[in-house]
C-alpha cells in the first residue's frame, strides 16, 4: 500500500503503482490538511472579494466575476473545454502514474479541495480504471492541462476509460466498479487541471528505463573491450580521481570490476612490453599505445550520461512532492502563482535526450570497430563466418547509424520552442510534454543501438573462442539463452529485436552491478 501524504512519494512508488498496480490510499494526516484548506476556500467563496479561479474565470478570463450560482457549472465547463487532446493514447502505466502523482499533489493540502476528490482518484487506481488520454495537446504551460482534463472527465462520469480489458464510457466504468461520479464544487475543477503530472509520469518511467540502459551499455562496452583487446590502463582509478566527476569514477570502477581477472591477451598501452612486438623504422609493430576514443573514453562519456540521470532524478523527486496547483491555499492567504510551469522538467527531459544521443553514438562507434576489418584486431570482416559470400553484420551497423541520426533529431530541445497561448496570457510555455514524448521515442532507439553492439561483441568473442571474466561470461550466457549463436548469414532484424527486448527486460543485472560499485 502506497500512502499519499504529499511529501513522501518516490519514483519507486510511481513504478509500483503504474506498472504493478500497488494499492493506494490518502493518509489520515493528509485528509485533515485537505479539510482545513477546504474550509478556507469555502470562506473565500462566501466573501465579497474576487479570488482567482474560485469566483472568477481563468486565464485571460480572470477579470470576469462569477455569480454564486455559476461557480459549480464553471468547474464542469472547465473540464470539458480543456479535453482537447489528440493523437494516440498514452500508455496505461503513464496514465496510472499521472493519477498517482496528481492525488499526491492534492494530498499536500494546499489545493483547497475536498478529500473525496483525491480519494476518488485513488479509487480509479485501485479498481484499475484507466482514463483514455490522447498524447498530444499539452504545451506544459499551466501544466499538462489537456491530459489532466481527460482524467478529470472520467471522475465526472464522462469520457472514456479502460476497465477489465474494455474501453468503455467513463460512467459505465464507475458504475461497474461500484463508484459514483464526483460533483465538483468551487476551485475543484482547476485543482484537477493545473500541474506537470503527464510529463513527470513519463519522465519517471523513462528514467527507470534509462538507468537500466546505462547499465546494459556498460556491460556491453566491457564485452567489446574484451573482443577488441582494449587497453585497460584507461580505467586506472588514478586517472579518474584526477577528474572526479561522480559518474566518470563510477563508470570506470564498474568497468574495471567487470574486466578484473580477464585472461584474454590484450594491448597494455604506453610503456608496456608486449610479446612479439618489434620496432620497424619509427613504428612499434605488434603494439598499440592508445585506443580510439570509443574505447578509451567510455568512463568520460558514460559517466557524463550517469550524472545526467542523477540530475534528472533529483529534479523528478522534488517535483513528485511539490504543489503545482494554482492558486495555492495557505493559512493566511490564497496566492496565485506559476508552480504549474513545466520548465524544470522540460529542461531535464531535454537533457536526458541529449545524454541518450551520446550513449548511443559512442556505442555505434564501438560497433563499427568490431565490424571494420581495418580496425577490429584480426577479426573477420563484418564478423562474417565466410566474408565475401556472406555479409555478416555489415548492415546492422548501417541500422545503428540510421538510429543515431534520428536520435540527433530527437535530441534537439523542445524547451527552447515556446509558442504563446491563451490570448497571450500564457506567453512563455515550457513544451515539457513534447520533451517527454520525444524522450520516450529516443529510449527505444538508443536501446536498439546498444543491442546491436551487444550482438556484435558477443559474436566477436564467439569467433575468437575467448573466455572472459565470470561476470561477463554470466552476461554472455544470459544473452545466448535468449539469442543463440549462429554461423551463416540470417535475417538480422529478428535477432536485433530479440536483443533489444532482452535489454528492455533488464536481463544483464548481476552481482557486478552499478549499484554494488556505487555502494563501495
Amino acid at each position: 500500500m502506497v500512502h499519499l501524504d504529499g511529501a513522501g512519494l518516490t519514483i519507486d512508488d510511481v513504478i509500483a503503482v503504474a506498472e504493478r498496480a500497488e494499492p493506494v490510499r490518502v493518509s489520515a494526516a493528509a485528509i485533515e490538511r485537505m479539510n482545513i484548506s477546504r474550509a478556507r476556500v469555502e470562506d473565500a467563496l462566501g466573501g465579497s472579494k474576487p479570488v482567482y479561479a474560485l469566483n472568477t474565470g481563468v486565464g485571460l478570463l480572470a477579470n470576469i466575476r462569477l455569480a454564486e450560482s455559476e461557480i459549480e457549472a464553471m468547474q464542469v465547463n472547465l473540464i470539458r473545454s480543456h479535453c482537447c487532446g489528440v493523437g494516440a493514447p498514452l500508455s496505461v502505466p503513464v496514465v496510472r502514474g499521472m493519477m498517482l502523482i496528481r492525488a499526491n499533489v492534492l494530498a499536500k493540502g494546499l489545493s483547497g479541495i475536498r478529500p473525496i476528490v483525491g480519494e476518488r482518484i485513488c479509487d480509479l487506481l485501485n479498481h484499475k480504471i484507466t482514463p483514455v488520454i490522447p498524447s498530444r495537446g499539452s504545451v506544459g504551460a499551466s501544466g499538462d492541462l489537456a491530459p489532466l482534463a481527460h482524467i478529470a472527465l472520467v471522475l465526472l462520469g464522462e469520457g472514456q476509460a479502460e476497465y477489465q480489458g474494455e474501453v468503455l464510457p467513463g460512467g459505465v466504468c464507475l458504475e461497474r466498479a461500484g463508484l459514483k461520479p464526483v460533483t465538483l464544487m468551487g476551485k475543484e475543477g482547476i485543482s484537477l487541471l493545473n500541474g506537470t503530472q503527464a510529463m513527470l509520469s513519463m519522465g519517471c518511467l523513462q528514467l527507470r528505463e534509462l538507468e537500466s540502459l546505462f547499465y546494459s551499455a556498460q556491460t556491453t562496452a566491457a564485452l567489446t573491450m574484451e573482443a577488441l583487446r582494449g587497453i585497460a590502463a584507461a580505467l586506472d582509478s588514478r586517472l579518474h580521481a584526477a577528474r572526479p566527476h561522480p559518474g566518470q569514477m563510477l563508470s570506470a570502477a564498474h568497468l574495471a570490476r567487470l574486466l578484473k581477472g580477464s585472461s584474454i591477451p590484450r594491448m597494455h598501452g604506453e610503456g608496456s612490453r608486449i610479446q612479439g612486438s618489434r620496432i620497424q623504422g619509427s613504428r612499434i609493430q605488434g603494439s598499440r599505445i592508445q585506443d580510439a576514443y570509443c574505447l578509451r573514453c567510455i568512463p568520460q562519456v558514460h559517466g557524463a550520461v550517469w550524472d545526467t540521470l542523477a540530475e534528472a532524478r533529483r529534479v523528478f523527486e522534488i517535483e513528485l512532492n511539490s504543489a503545482t496547483d494554482n492558486p495555492l491555499v495557505f493559512e493566511d492567504a490564497i496566492v496565485s502563482g506559476g508552480n504549474f510551469h513545466g520548465a524544470p522538467l522540460a529542461l531535464a527531459l531535454d537533457y536526458l535526450a541529449i545524454a541518450l544521443c551520446q550513449l548511443a553514438g559512442i556505442s555505434e562507434r564501438r560497433t563499427e570497430r568490431l565490424l571494420n576489418p581495418g580496425l577490429n584486431e584480426g577479426l573477420p570482416a563484418f564478423l562474417a563466418s565466410t566474408p565475401g559470400i556472406e555479409s555478416g553484420l555489415m548492415m546492422a551497423q548501417v541500422t545503428a547509424a540510421a538510429l543515431v541520426a534520428e536520435l540527433r533529431v530527437l535530441a534537439s530541445p523542445a524547451s527552447t520552442g515556446s509558442i504563446p497561448t491563451s490570448g497571450n496570457q500564457e506567453d512563455f510555455v515550457s513544451m515539457g510534454m513534447t520533451s517527454a514524448l520525444k524522450l520516450e521515442q529516443a529510449v527505444t532507439l538508443a536501446r536498439m543501438v546498444v543491442a546491436i553492439e551487444l550482438l556484435a561483441a558477443t559474436r566477436a568473442l564467439d569467433l575468437r573462442g575467448d573466455t572472459s571474466t565470470p561476470a561477463l561470461e554470466e552476461a554472455r550466457a544470459r544473452f545466448r539463452a535468449r539469442i543463440p549463436a549462429w554461423r551463416e548469414d540470417c535475417v538480422l532484424s529478428v535477432r536485433m529485436e530479440e536483443a533489444s527486448s532482452f535489454l528492455a527486460d533488464d536481463a544483464l543485472h548481476h552481482v557486478e552491478s552499478v549499484e554494488s560499485v556505487e555502494a563501495m
